[in-house]
This record gives C-alpha cells, sequence and structure tokens, in this order.
C-alpha cells in the first residue's frame, strides 16, 4: 500500500517515541539548544509518568549511543542484577520451579533511572533538572491517561484495594478507578524527582557532580531508604498465589552501576548495525542478518511468500541460539564471535529448506554442545481464579487486555540532532502490574528476574548479582561510515523480529523510514517466550491479515501454521535518522496510534 503520510525532514532535530507528548518533550530540549541524549533523557522520563503500564523508574533501559563523528556506537546497560540473596535454592525452598512474573520475588535492582542518568553524564550537555523538569510537569499537573492505562487499573483494582494498598494509594484516586482520558497525576512521583533535584543541586553547581548526586540519592539515599523501609514491610500476594518477602536489600541498590560498553556489531549491505550485547537479545538480529545476507531477498520480492518463509527460517535458527547461548558475559564465556561469524552463519544458513520446521534447533559454535532448559509447568496453587486481575497476574508481560485485544507491550525512543548524534533506547519494567507500587516514591519495582532459569549452568540460569537477560534491543545503523537511523519497538520478544523487517524494507528494498514502517508485519512464536510462563507454539506464524491470501496459502502450503491478526497491529516502530545535506528524518510506525514523530 501507499505510505500514509511522508517521512519527516527538518535541520533542528528529529524525535520519534511511543508517545506523542515524550516526542514533544524531546523536541522541546532539542529546540532549547540540547543534544541528542539529553533530548532522549528527557523523553524518556516522560515515558514512566504518561505510559506506566509499560514502564517505570523502577524498572530497566536498554540504550545504543552514536556520537557524531565516532567510528562506533555505544551500548548503555540499564538492566539491574539480581539481589545477592538471590539462588536457585531459595527459590526450590520455598517450593517453586520457576521464577514468578510479579511480586517482589523477581525484582532486580531498578535500571532505569541510572541508565538514563549515564546517557545524560557520558553523552549529554545538560543538567538533572532540565531533564526531569519535562515528566515532573506532567506528573504534578496531569496527564490524558491512555486507555490501556486506564483498562489495566480497571481489571486490578480489587488486587489494589485488597493487597497492593500502595498501588491503590497511586492508581485510585477517591478509591475509584480512573477514566480514560481523565486528567491523571502521580504527585508522589513528581515529589521523588523535585527532591532528587535538590539534593543533586545542593551538592554542587557542576554538571557532573550533580548526576553523581542524584545517582546517590536513588541508589544510597532516600529512595533507596524508602524501597528498603518497603520491602521490609512483609510479605505480599503475588502469580503464585502466595505471599513472598523480596530477596533485594538496600545493599544491592548501593553497589551497583550502569555500564557503558562498546555496541556488538555487523557489516550487512553497506550498513554497519550497532546492538546491545548478550545480556540482552540485542545480537539475534546480527545473527538474523548474518544469515539473510546469503539470500537474495530484493529479488524474493516485499511480502512475497519466499520473502516471510526466509525470514520466519532464518528467525528460528537465530532465536534458537539465544536461547541456547546467551546470558550475562560476566558470569561466563558467550561465545558471540563463533556466533556471528560467517563459517558458523553458513552452515547454519543451509539449514533453511523449502518447508517449515517445527524444532528448536540451536547451533554448535565452535563444537560447544547447546543446551536449554526446560521449563517446567509450575506447581504453586490455583487461588481464585475466577479473579480476573489473578489471570492477568500470572502472565508476566506488562499488557493487560482483553483476549480480542491485540497484545503489546514496552516502550521506545530515538532521537538524532543537527550534528549527527543518534541514539535509540527502549525502557520498561517497573510497570504498575508487576507489583506492588511504594506510595511515598510513586513507581514499583521491576520483575525481569522471571526471565532467569532456576536450573544450573545455562547462560541465562539465576545466579545472585547476576543480569537477567533481557529483551530490551534497540538499533543505531551507520552507512558509509556516517549516522544513519536509529529504531527500535515494544513487543518483549519479537522485537528483533518486527525490527528486522523494518530494517530490510530499508536496507533491501530502498524504502525511507515511514515507508518501512508500514510494511507487511509478521513473526514466528516458535521459540520459547522470555516471560512466564514462557510459551511456545511450533510451526505458528502470525501474519497481519492484508497480507496477499496467495501468499497466506503458499505459506501452509509450506506447512507454516499461518495465524491471520488484524492489519496493523504487530509492532509500534519508531525511528529517526541522519540524511543527505544534513537533514534529520523521522517516522513512526502507524500502529497502535500512539507512536508520534516530530522534526524541526
Amino acid at each position: 500500500m501507499l505510505p500514509s503520510k511522508p517521512e519527516l525532514t527538518g535541520t533542528i532535530g528529529a524525535v520519534s517515541s511511543t508517545h506523542w507528548l515524550a516526542s514533544n518533550a524531546g523536541m522541546r530540549i532539542l529546540e532549547s539548544g540540547g543534544n541528542a541524549f539529553d533530548a532522549a533523557a528527557a523523553a524518556g522520563f516522560v515515558l514512566q509518568v504518561v505510559e506506566p503500564h509499560f514502564n517505570g523508574p523502577g524498572g530497566d533501559v536498554s540504550i545504543v549511543a552514536l556520537r557524531a563523528g565516532a567510528e562506533s556506537a555505544d551500548a548503555i546497560c540499564g538492566q539491574g542484577p539480581m539481589p545477592g540473596r538471590a539462588a536457585p535454592e531459595v527459590f526450590a525452598a520455598l517450593g517453586l520451579t520457576h521464577i514468578p512474573g510479579s511480586g517482589l520475588l523477581p525484582a532486580c535492582v531498578p535500571g532505569a533511572f541510572g541508565g538514563w542518568l549515564r546517557l545524560l553524564a557520558e553523552f549529554g550537555t545538560l543538567r538533572v533538572a532540565d531533564v526531569l523538569g519535562p515528566a515532573i510537569e506532567y506528573a504534578e499537573h496531569g496527564y490524558p491517561l491512555l486507555p490501556e492505562t486506564a483498562l489495566a487499573v480497571e481489571i486490578l483494582a480489587p488486587l489494589f484495594r485488597a493487597e497492593w494498598k500502595g498501588s491503590a494509594e497511586v492508581w485510585l484516586p477517591d478509591g475509584r478507578a480512573p477514566k480514560a482520558g481523565s486528567r491523571f497525576r502521580n504527585p508522589a512521583l513528581a515529589h521523588t524527582y523535585r527532591r532528587i533535584i535538590k539534593e543533586a543541586e545542593s551538592a554542587s553547581a557542576n554538571r557532573e557532580t550533580q548526576i553523581a548526586a542524584a545517582h546517590d540519592a536513588f541508589y544510597r539515599g532516600f529512595v533507596a531508604e524508602e524501597i528498603a523501609e518497603f520491602l521490609a514491610g512483609g510479605a505480599v500476594l503475588d502469580a503464585t498465589g502466595r505471599r513472598h518477602r523480596a530477596l533485594l536489600t538496600a545493599d544491592d541498590l548501593a553497589g551497583w552501576q550502569p555500564s557503558v560498553e562498546k555496541a556488538v556489531s555487523l557489516d550487512y549491505r553497506g550498513h554497519r548495525v550497532y546492538k546491545p550485547g548478550p545480556w540482552s537479545q540485542g545480537p539475534v538480529f546480527l545473527q538474523q542478518l548474518a544469515l539473510l545476507e546469503g539470500f537474495d531477498l530484493a529479488g524474493m520480492g516485499a511480502g512475497s511468500a519466499d520473502f516471510l518463509h526466509t525470514v520466519v527460517e532464518c528467525a528460528k535458527l537465530a532465536f534458537a541460539d539465544r536461547e541456547a547461548w546467551y546470558g550475562d558475559p560476566d558470569f561466563g564465556e558467550v561465545p558471540l564471535p563463533a556466533l556471528l561469524g560467517a563459517e558458523y552463519s553458513g552452515r547454519r544458513r543451509a539449514l533453511v529448506g523449502p518447508a517449515a520446521d517445527r524444532t528448536l534447533r540451536p547451533g554448535a559454535p565452535g563444537g560447544r554442545t547447546p543446551w536449554i532448559p526446560l521449563s517446567p509447568p509450575g506447581t504453586e496453587p490455583e487461588t481464585n481464579p475466577g479473579a480476573e486481575w489473578m489471570t492477568q497476574l500470572r502472565n508476566g508481560l506488562p499488557t493487560v487486555l482483553r483476549a480480542t485485544e491485540a497484545k503489546g507491550d514496552t516502550c521506545c525512543v530515538t532521537v538524532t540532532d543537527r550534528r549527527g548524534n543518534t541514539v535509540a533506547a527502549t525502557p520498561s519494567g517497573g510497570w504498575l502490574k508487576s507489583s506492588p507500587a511504594m506510595a511515598g516514591l510513586g513507581f514499583a519495582l521491576g520483575t525481569r528476574g522471571q526471565t532467569m532459569h532456576l536450573a544450573g549452568g545455562h547462560p541465562n540460569s539465576l545466579a545472585p548479582g547476576k543480569r537477567p537477560r533481557t529483551t530490551l534491543s534497540p538499533t543505531v545503523v551507520q552507512r558509509e561510515g556516517e549516522p544513519f537511523a536509529a529504531f527500535g519497538t515494544p513487543g518483549g520478544d519479537r522485537q528483533d523480529q518486527w525490527t528486522l523487517q523494518f530494517f530490510l524494507a530499508v536496507a533491501d528494498f530502498g524504502l525511507d523510514l515511514q515507508a518501512a514502517t508500514e510494511t507487511l508485519a509478521f513473526h514466528t512464536d516458535q521459540i520459547p517466550a522470555s516471560f512466564t510462563p514462557r510459551l511456545s507454539r511450533p510451526g505458528v506464524l502470525v501474519v497481519e491479515d492484508n497480507c496477499d491470501p496467495a501468499t497466506a496459502a503458499e505459506l501452509r502450503r509450506r506447512g507454516h501454521e499461518v495465524e491471520p491478526v488484524p492489519a496493523w497491529t504487530l509492532g509500534r516502530v519508531c525511528a529517526t535518522g541522519y540524511g543527505p545535506h544534513g537533514f534529520v528524518r523521522a517516522a513512526a510506525s502507524p500502529r497502535g496510534r500512539r507512536p508520534y514523530a516530530i522534526c524541526g
């Protein structure tokens, strides 16, 4: 189909995010003289306020940043580690076969706040007060509540009133669930951020010292103290139907700093693509490219059965390797050079046949033996199975939706400024469904720990102080050594399928950024999900129903179980870029109706 709107171009800067207010906040920063990294931080903090069903200060963030003129990009890991007391035997003693997807047991060190501050400190130019200002404005004076947020609060309101009393204080003003479109405020979060600014400014007039003081206020100061006091308050109800105490302590927060490292990269048809490391699923995007480079995708034709089949079969192989080999590299070797190598990719590419494969086939890089722990069914008792909130709580994803609605989760922000500074970030975690809100702070802790295995010996097995492998996976691209594009999407495990299709539309089919967000979207659900209950659907190929019927029929003939979903429901790609003549570019997917791109 023809693009619904043009790719935006401008001279000052470009912002694209999953919420229009966050995009506007980022553009305000650019127009006031801040750079792309300042703008991304400001937009990220606004997302915590206006999309609380998808992210919060207690969650996590993955960031890829490229300085103008730099030879390579950097990755910031805002994924906090598991508590020092978290060990498989602790969960075994509780009679648990997996880490639950809600409550306090899966809580990690909250990494989102520190990750955004690290971006500001290393790459930005503004002060803490400048980038927190827009978020405080919306938290204090209110913003229009999204229908998705209102629905989540409505469904979870009985849980909040009966069990998660802090959540009731934050999300049920006057004891009632707020209506979609109403003006909603989070004065507790506004107060938290104002106090952080006050402590930062009282520490020094120096920008860098203020940022360090803000980090200390959160991880070693009053925020950490309030978190510790809340956690010491007792056990809370979680997805098991029972009450459990937290493993996280103030010492876990005090000992953590977000890391900055060289982003992992791969060259593909004249583009250099940068992703976060194997503590995320990011390299799976690069593995797919390494496989697909051996196929003539342009010759197949966009949207053809050959194209969809080839892309999906390569995704199955790459994601099987994710399951077998990815985890925190600080706790063991991840054979990434071998996984991305030409020889290994060639052998794996040869496995793509004419028919759909329904098996999980991880490879053996360097002769290593792959192993994927089975996810045993939970043994926890049913508790009030008739309550919809308990059904929703048992699913570790942030989304609370009716069965007839499409699923979505997580947030995204990308920014490019006039100098060519480029950044993509995917914040998530700490959503309002994850665990009880701390009423005095205005936010909840994250539950990323649920993605870890309790079986030992796997790269993503639980260990004290270890980072859970995250699905958060932003992308930055150079072309001919120059900044070219930054992009990302919500979508959990599916992020690196939907953004891959966007990138192929640009790199192989020559589409502009906006047109690339509007191509047919699809994905395989064959790989076990990262979130509880770790569902897997071998052979299923989910395709938007604007797919050509003849293409769908041919895919079924090849053995795919084609599952149509409504058009324009898969993914919400946000993208910015840098183009000829020094113009910046921006695009936002029409899916979900929330993503918004701005150019100035």
